[in-house]
This record gives C-alpha cells, sequence and structure tokens, in this order.
C-alpha cells in the first residue's frame, strides 16, 4: 500500500447500515452525485426529480425490502438522485473466482462511465444477524454489488447479457428500453443487488448463500461469482429473472452467459453503443473473459497486477481482490486523469 496514495474511508456503520452510512457521509454523497452528473448536458438536471420519481414508483411496487431505508437516506440528503441510484443496474464487470494455497479468492472490476465511484468508494462495515462484513460500496446506495464476509463467503454482482429482440445496432437504444418498459410494467421481483445484500445479513454460510441466490426470483438477468472458506467452494450462478445455471469449473465471467446464448448480446460500452455488432459485443466481452481467466500469477501475492488492459478500460473505477478465507479485502479506485486509461487514484487494504 503506498504511503502517498489517498485511503479509502472505512465506514463502521454497526446494525444501522446505509442510513447510518449517508448520516456519517452526507458532503461525499452530494459530491458523488455532483461528479457523476457532469458527464450529462446540463439541462438532463431539471429532468432528475422526475426520473428519481418513476425509480421510487417501481421500487415501491416490487418486493424490495428497503423501500423504507430508501425513503429514510433520500430525506436525510435532501436532493434528488437517491432513488434513481438505487434503481440502476448498468454496471459492467469482470470476475475470476479460483483456488490458491487452498482456499478461495475472487478478483473483480467494475466498470462504469460515471466519473467519481472511483475517487468516492467507501468500504462499510456492517453487522447483520448472520455476523458482520464489508461492502464496497458508496453513500446513498443500498443493495450490495461486491462484498466479503471473513470466515463465510465473498460474492460480487455481473451484469448479464442484454435481450436482444433486434439485431442492428442502431435499434439497440429500442432493445433497451423495451426492455426496461417490460421490467418497469410487469417485474416486480426484487433487484439483484439488493438480494445479495440479504444473502450477507442472513447466510451463515457458503452454501445457504448459494442456494438463495440460485432460487429467489430478481428483476433483472445477473451474474452473481460467489466464493466460500474451503476448496471447491466457487461458482458462477447465471440468472435470468426466475431460472438460473450455475458453473463450478469455469468460475470466470464478465457481462457474457458462457457459453454465448442466441438471443443474447454482451454489454456494450457507451462509446460503441451504436456501431458494435453483436459479434464484436460478445467477442469484446469474451477477451475481458478470457485475459482474467487465463492470468498466471497470484491473487494472494500480486496484489492488483491482475488489472491491466483488457480487463482495465476506460470505464474501469474498481478493482477488487477478497479472500474470506483469509480475511483479506483490497480495494483500488480507478479515475480517468489522463490518457486513454483511467489511473489508479485511491487504495485500501485490509488482512
Amino acid at each position: 500500500m503506498s504511503a502517498a496514495m489517498p485511503a479509502i474511508s472505512i465506514v463502521d456503520a454497526g446494525g444501522g447500515g446505509p442510513l447510518r452510512h449517508v448520516e456519517l457521509s452526507r458532503d461525499r454523497a452530494r459530491a458523488l452525485r455532483d461528479d457523476c452528473l457532469s458527464v450529462f448536458p446540463g439541462a438532463v438536471t431539471p429532468f432528475l426529480p422526475a426520473l428519481d420519481g418513476v425509480a421510487r414508483r417501481w421500487l415501491t411496487r416490487s418486493c424490495s425490502p428497503y423501500v423504507g431505508e430508501i425513503a429514510q437516506i433520500a430525506a436525510v440528503l435532501g436532493f434528488p438522485g437517491v432513488w434513481l441510484l438505487n434503481g440502476s443496474y448498468q454496471w459492467g464487470c469482470t470476475s475470476l473466482a479460483r483456488e490458491e494455497e487452498g482456499v478461495p479468492w475472487l478478483a473483480r472490476t467494475l466498470d462504469w462511465p460515471f466519473p467519481g465511484l472511483g475517487r468516492h468508494t467507501d468500504i462499510v462495515r456492517a453487522k447483520a444477524p448472520a455476523g458482520t462484513y464489508f461492502s464496497v460500496t458508496w453513500p446513498g446506495y443500498v443493495g450490495v454489488l461486491t462484498a466479503m464476509a471473513p470466515s463465510r463467503f465473498a460474492a460480487a454482482i455481473n451484469q448479464a447479457p442484454m435481450w436482444r429482440r433486434t439485431r442492428h445496432p442502431w435499434l439497440r437504444f429500442y432493445d433497451l428500453a423495451a426492455n426496461a418498459i417490460h421490467t418497469w410494467t410487469n417485474i416486480r421481483h426484487m433487484p439483484p443487488d439488493q438480494l445479495l445484500r440479504q444473502v450477507f445479513e442472513h447466510c451463515e454460510s457458503y452454501a445457504a448463500a448459494r442456494s438463495l441466490l440460485e432460487v429467489t426470483p430478481v428483476a433483472r438477468p445477473v451474474i452473481f461469482t460467489l466464493i466460500g472458506c474451503a476448496p471447491g467452494e466457487r461458482c458462477v450462478i447465471e440468472r435470468t429473472e426466475t431460472a438460473f445455471e450455475t458453473r463450478e469449473d469455469e468460475t470466470s465471467a464478465a457481462n457474457d452467459w458462457m457459453p454465448s446464448r442466441p438471443g443474447w448480446e454482451a454489454r456494450v460500452s457507451a462509446a460503441r453503443f451504436l456501431n458494435c455488432s453483436l459479434a464484436e459485443a460478445n467477442a469484446r466481452c469474451r477477451e475481458r473473459h478470457d485475459a482474467l481467466a487465463n492470468w498466471r500469477g497470484l491473487l494472494s501475492r500480486d496484489g492488483l497486477d491482475w488489472v491491466k488492459p483488457p480487463v482495465l478500460n476506460p470505464y474501469t473505477r474498481l478493482a477488487i481482490t477478497m479472500s474470506p478465507a483469509r480475511a483479506v479485502l483490497r480495494v483500488a479506485g480507478y479515475e480517468m486523469t489522463a490518457g486513454n486509461m483511467p489511473e489508479q487514484v485511491t487504495q485500501f487494504c485490509e488482512a
């Protein structure tokens, strides 16, 4: 850990969870929102309350167990955007679960074009009925995307591929909108990130976590990467709203099913949204997947040396390595500073 690199804050929320986190981090929550909004034209800002309202109505009608908590957080912060943040699910990622020296390890990057996500990341220590866990998160966000529960398990979410009704790149907006309208109109299941939080709060073992992640209906397709503490306790769970497929052998993932399935398209970066064919999208996703799966270093010893192109890309904001058996959590935040690739701007390491 470099002494010159700013440290990621660790916030002890106790049993207060995300509400306590935001009470301790109001200024950081506002700074994060302002940084994220900086990528949009100024004309978008007046529509933020309306977008917040749409997200609020859907979450209120869903099986979300945290609607009351989100409402409290929105009241504490007093500005729009909290409901929208907790209704968002546009995350791209690359993950790898494997065993080293007799215990499972999990590595993941989180990719998203918004500035500030790497700079304003916190590590929240939360107490729950099943035990303490550490969540890599942001003030105002109630779900869990990446977390570790020492001596229990660790897990991360990857966004699943997009269902395509069409095939032309210019019609991606149509498919994206059609999928969103279908979810908003017809789906009432729990958001996947909120399901993962429930798993960390209530599951005492890898087996219990795996079972809940496999069978609980979710609002959107998702890919979970899960590891425990004993040899063999690692898997990738590919979920649609009500079905699952679990892989125990090839336990790496990007933003596509493995193998790819007809009708589904790997997630495309914002820069390539209108000019990347379905085949190119799947190939780019597979390139990230294969690069991390074939990395020959040791997660236990080589720090974050695995964070290099194509796994590292212009939208990478976080890189994380975890081992619940060893109680190791390493986190690095990335931001675009100069050039074509993001640079590390924050760090955290606890062993």
